[in-house]
């Protein structure tokens, strides 16, 4: 039986090679578009997922009001938690990014780009696999905790144990090696404990958020609880002493100022579903992944609509088969199976299929998507196995059903053709067809529009021909004369720099535009009261960096006020603390009186989809000690000298600024780009799995008219015998497709609407959803569809009449 079935299997795929063609592409096609979701989605949740605290750890998120969410929290609340709150197991301060620095071993230097400082306990938290040493002991404040590749970057075939190593003038013992068990928020090829004594020196400072902190629950049903008391805590330590010394009510100050709230994220999900974005290894994209989920899932049920269509489509040519095969005893349970059997093998080459098509697109997805995705994964063979079972189910199952009810009387007399049985169906997923591409195509028009949109809008900034180069500062701020020497590394590589032919100007800030580095403070003015970023700046950046001003004048170096009590500020910040005529107004900030000489019209600092807060911008003497984090020089250089400027300011880094330090640059302006690329990422991916979507719906198309057409061909043969000219027989032939065409596009646009507008809301600045969109996407589509439906109706208007009408 089983041979009998394959030999009528081949026999079909040979008499119809074409649509059999079309039919696996299709659904290779919607297998391959899935299997690519998958990897991403399996790479996205792996994150976090081996480690067996990912239930009882929770990371800290403060909301300290006017849309400030940050990943960090206050020096006293850990201990404070773990004296009052017999919920809390555990907790663990560290630093929520990495440093980047040298390691000296015997004279060798090596550049480690993840160095994270955490308490003692970080391994409690973060339980990687120790090969040498103990996870207990391996954190002291002279000792290191490295990782196994950096090991062996560092110390070669040597056992690294007790090995001593100089970083930031500093002597550790390596006391621990451990490896990464899995992907993680955070990833480390080096740990200190240097934390500890930051932490000491800021107990009493319950306002600056400084720090990540995680909490290990004893279970994770005490969440919100302990959500509630950290409320409480910072209520008690802030807002109550503040409501003393404002003399004003509880009810009056909360109105006004609001309170911290925290929130509690387990560990399992703070790769994909945090608020923030504050620990090392970063945030994944959500958004990204259902879209690609939920797009993938529609064009692989496209692709079996259209395996459906096709399969009834052609059971009219095996109506006969199937009858004889009833006549001569087959019951509807045998032909279910054959046909069952037949979907089944048609599969297994789409699944082959889309393999290959997956293993050859994967270098190029990877850039894509800035992955390093494999298909090697258990994981992903147990999701490739039930998605072939599902194919089966929903492709296979209700064709051969569909076969099997055919009645073999009425076939063999040759009825059949002229049953209504299917062709509703059949119509009806040919609209289904048209409703999903309409979505697409629509829906990839205002995606297009939207991103052009927000990288093509003024961003308060020009950063082309404006180098942005890294600067370390090297000073341990312990050390006797520390400013003084900060000061003066400063100014000698700033003029060095401007010695440089071709450097028109030089700045830096504690901000780099398109990264972080945003200090953050509260500032107010008469009764108003706001957070607020601050960006410590030298001499000239608003300048270099073209910021447009509304009001007042740029600080200048001819004004000494300027570094001692003048500050500029943002057109957000100006309308939140309510200034009217802002310039030379006195704002308070800590225990200063700071006077506004300038307004700045708002600049994008983050990306274009972020929402500008307000920022108050001064010179770094302000407050002495930023020019600490002061890690962005910005140098405005002449364009025709750009390549000598360049290798200039490289030979100066390496021979006088930072010799031990790589030299690091990028244009302002392309930084900057990188802070929208996941939005580019998804337009594009809305682009490709488009071009997919109409491609597949095209083949259904056109072998679906090719069968429709094929079986009117006696009436396309006695209606020119009437004398019926082409240009109606194109007409009849055609006007059914158009019909479908409207219907689906009228299927597809509340939905279109909705879910788009609902993606916009993701954007501060957007475009609104106009009719342009939909008309050139039903017009695009209509055209592709035409010429297809045309294409086929006219060549069969050529054929020779005498060949459909010899046995009339």
């Amino acid at each position: 039986m089983l041979k009998n079935w394959i030999k009528i299997y081949l026999y079909n795929i040979r008499k119809n090679k074409l649509f059999t063609a079309l039919n696996i592409l299709g659904l290779s096609l919607g297998i391959a578009g899935l299997v690519f979701a998958l990897l991403y989605s399996n790479d996205e949740y792996s994150y976090n997922a081996w480690n067996p605290n990912k239930d009882v750890v929770f990371y800290t998120v403060s909301d300290v009001g006017e849309d400030m969410l940050w990943g960090s929290s206050s020096a006293p609340l850990g201990r404070a938690l773990g004296a009052s709150v017999p919920q809390v197991d555990e907790y663990c301060y560290v630093e929520g990014w990495y440093n980047t620095n040298v390691v000296t071993y015997e004279g060798k230097k090596t550049m480690i780009d993840k160095i994270t400082d955490a308490q003692r306990n970080f391994f409690s938290f973060i339980p990687f696999t120790f090969i040498k040493g103990s996870a207990e002991t391996a954190l002291s404040p002279t000792s290191m905790a490295i990782s196994e590749p950096a090991a062996k970057r560092i110390f070669g075939s040597q056992d690294p144990i007790n090995k001593q190593v100089t970083y930031m003038d500093k002597v550790f013992t390596i006391k621990g090696v451990y490896t990464i068990d899995g992907k993680s928020s955070y990833e480390p090829e080096a740990v200190i404990n240097l934390i500890d004594k930051d932490l000491d020196e800021n107990q009493d400072r319950w306002g600056f958020f400084g720090y990540n902190l995680l909490l290990k629950l004893k279970t994770p049903e005490d969440a919100a609880y302990v959500s509630q008391q950290i409320d409480t805590l910072y209520y008690n330590n802030t807002v109550k002493k503040s409501i003393a010394e404002s003399g004003i009510s509880e009810e009056e100050y909360l109105k006004r100022y609001g309170s911290t709230k925290v929130y509690l994220e387990p560990l399992k999900d703070l790769r994909l579903k945090s608020r923030v974005s504050d620990v090392p290894e970063g945030r994944g994209n959500y958004q990204l992944l259902l879209i690609m989920m939920g797009l993938s899932i529609l064009i692989l049920v496209i692709s079996i609509v259209n395996y459906i269509n096709l399969a009834t489509a052609n059971a009219i040519k095996r109506a006969k088969e199937v009858g004889v095969r009833k006549i001569l005893g087959a019951s509807k349970k045998n032909i279910v199976k054959q046909f069952i059997f037949e979907t089944v093998i048609t599969t297994l080459f789409s699944i082959l299929l889309a393999l290959v098509i997956v293993e050859v697109s994967l270098p190029y997805y990877n850039t894509f998507l800035a992955k390093n995705l494999v298909i090697n994964e258990s994981e992903f063979y147990i999701n490739l196995a039930l998605l072939f079972m599902v194919v089966i189910v929903l492709a296979g199952i209700f064709p051969a059903i569909y076969v099997a009810k055919f009645e073999a009387v009425k076939v063999l007399k040759g009825n059949f053709s002229r049953s209504k049985k299917g062709i509703w169906l059949r119509n009806g997923m040919l609209v289904v067809q048209f409703a999903v591409a309409f979505f697409f195509v629509i829906g990839s028009y205002i995606v297009h529009q939207q991103i052009k949109y927000i990288t093509t809008k003024d961003l308060g900034f020009k950063g082309a021909q404006v180098l942005d180069v890294y600067y370390r500062n090297p000073f341990d701020f312990n050390e006797e004369g520390y400013m003084e020497k900060l000061l003066n590394r400063y100014e000698s590589t700033k003029e060095q720099l401007r010695n440089i032919k071709g450097i028109e100007q030089v700045s830096v800030s504690t901000v780099k535009i398109g990264g972080g580095g945003v200090l953050q403070s509260t500032v107010s003015y008469q009764d108003k009261t706001i957070s607020m970023q601050l960006m410590a700046m030298d001499f000239g950046l608003p300048e270099t960096l073209s910021f447009k001003f509304l009001e007042g004048r740029d600080l200048s170096p001819r004004i000494s006020s300027d570094t001692i009590d003048s500050v500029i500020l943002n057109e957000t910040a100006v309308k939140m603390l309510n200034i009217a005529n802002p310039v030379n107004k006195i704002i308070n900030y800590n225990d200063s009186k700071l006077k506004v000489v300038g307004v700045v019209q708002d600049f994008h600092m983050f990306g274009p989809a972020d929402k500008i807060l307000p920022m108050m911008l001064f010179h770094y003497n302000i407050k002495k000690r930023e020019l600490q984090n002061c890690h962005e020089i910005y140098i405005k250089a002449n364009p025709e000298q750009m390549e000598s400027v360049i290798a200039g300011i490289e030979k100066l880094w390496k021979e006088k600024v930072d010799p031990d330090f790589p030299f690091g640059y990028g244009f302002v302006d392309k930084n900057f780009a990188r802070t929208y690329e996941d939005y580019v990422r998804q337009r594009n991916v809305f682009s490709l799995l488009n071009v997919v979507v109409i491609l597949i719906a095209l083949f259904g198309l056109f072998a679906l008219s090719s069968y429709s057409i094929q079986r009117r061909m006696k009436e396309i043969a006695i209606r020119k015998t009437l004398g019926a000219e082409t240009g109606t027989l194109l007409k009849a032939l055609s006007k059914q497709y158009v019909i479908f065409c409207l219907i689906g596009f009228a299927i597809a646009t509340i939905p279109v609407w909705i879910l788009l507008n609902k993606w916009l809301e993701n954007f501060v600045y957007r475009i609104e959803v106009s009719w342009q969109p939909f008309v050139a996407g039903f017009l695009s589509l209509m055209a592709l569809t035409l010429a297809v439906v045309l294409i086929r109706a006219y060549a069969a208007t050529r054929v020779e009449i005498l060949k459909y009408l010899k046995y009339e």
